[in-house]
């Protein structure tokens, strides 16, 4: 793969898939990583704009602000690119403290044991108290 050409513009330097995607993670103060979506150009540029996140949701076929329905919005802190320029992280402020639909701090909370995946971070929040 070719290194991110810092001499394009900053949006034409990005590698986009067939689709005009590009994966993004989230990651907290803490190191955590708390979730990954994708974005395309236009969730980018009103990430920057409004400073909140925004992704591509594939399932609504639109842009999905991060905590438009329960309230736990994303505060974008950075956002950094890998050397290929196609990946994206970001650095957020998880408002509320829970990033994932389920009611827990991170998306990533089921871990292998054995031959199972385990849920091992408790629910923070109901989401029937969430998304009402």
């Amino acid at each position: 793969m070719a290194d991110l050409d810092p001499s394009l513009p900053w949006l034409d330097a990005l590698k986009w898939d067939a689709d005009g995607m590009i994966p993004a993670i989230a990651q907290d103060a803490s190191g955590r990583i708390v979730m990954f979506a994708y974005m395309n150009r236009d969730s980018l540029q009103e990430t920057l704009a409004c400073g909140n996140a925004v992704y591509w949701s594939r399932s609504r076929k639109r842009l999905w602000r991060k905590g438009e329905e329960s309230g736990h919005f994303q505060k974008v802190r950075s956002i950094r690119t890998d050397c290929d320029g196609d990946v994206l992280l970001l650095e957020i402020e998880q408002v509320g403290g829970i990033a994932c639909h389920t009611g827990r701090e991170s998306c990533f909370f089921h871990e292998l044991n054995g031959d199972r995946w385990v849920p091992v971070d408790p629910v923070i929040k109901d989401p029937k108290d969430i998304y009402q």
